[in-house]
């Protein structure tokens, strides 16, 4: 009894740092630093960082990327290494809520996109490689940042069985069920042929 409940503390504990380490809002930090104006009065109003590419800088934007991929892989990262694997799953799922909503924003954050995208780089980086190349094909030939998540997202559940990483399929089927329904309001944009590419006004 008392290992279980060291273990459940463990998987606690990295649910608390995972989350923490999710929740940090890159994008909006860093329009702010930069003087590129409140992110939350810009386009969509989300702290991704596709809303971030409509303040015009595309430094910021490819900086929010690569910040809210890393916090998602550095949670995995270090739960796997001090913890284990199961530590590593929860700090991934907690990290993904954390971006998705972050206590420090009133619950309201991002979609989570890129912080999924660089859990599954850290979890399975066959996987994660996959679903980045399938993000960036769609993204390639739609010019539309929803589409391409969307698509990354649901195709990532079958790169875990295509490529033998089932041991990661219910986290990747749970997240990718998180993202199509945080896009909910894109898909009925898609349905109406009202969606914008890359670079509009709104996503």
């Amino acid at each position: 009894m008392p290992a279980i409940e060291s273990s459940l503390a463990v998987l606690a504990l990295w649910a608390i740092v995972g989350y923490l380490l999710g929740s940090i809002p890159f994008g909006l930090l860093l329009t702010k630093a930069m003087g590129l104006g409140n992110l939350r009065e810009i386009g969509s109003g989300n702290i991704g960082a596709t809303n971030v590419l409509r303040t015009g800088n595309k430094s910021a934007a490819a900086a929010t990327l690569l910040l809210d991929g890393a916090k998602g892989a550095v949670a995995v990262l270090l739960a796997r290494a001090m913890a284990g694997e199961d530590a590593a799953q929860i700090a991934a799922l907690a990290a993904f809520l954390g971006h998705c909503f972050p206590v420090w924003l009133g619950f309201k954050g991002g979609k989570g996109v890129a912080t999924f995208l660089g859990l599954l780089l850290a979890l399975a980086w066959p996987v994660g490689l996959l679903a980045c190349a399938t993000w960036l094909a769609t993204a390639v030939i739609s010019r539309i940042s929803s589409l391409s998540a969307l698509v990354a997202a649901s195709w990532s559940v079958l790169w875990c069985l295509l490529v033998g990483q089932g041991q990661i399929f219910v986290l990747t089927l749970i997240l990718a069920g998180l993202i199509i329904w945080r896009h909910r309001e894109n898909l009925a944009r898609l349905k109406a042929g009202t969606e914008p590419r890359i670079g509009g006004s709104k996503a």
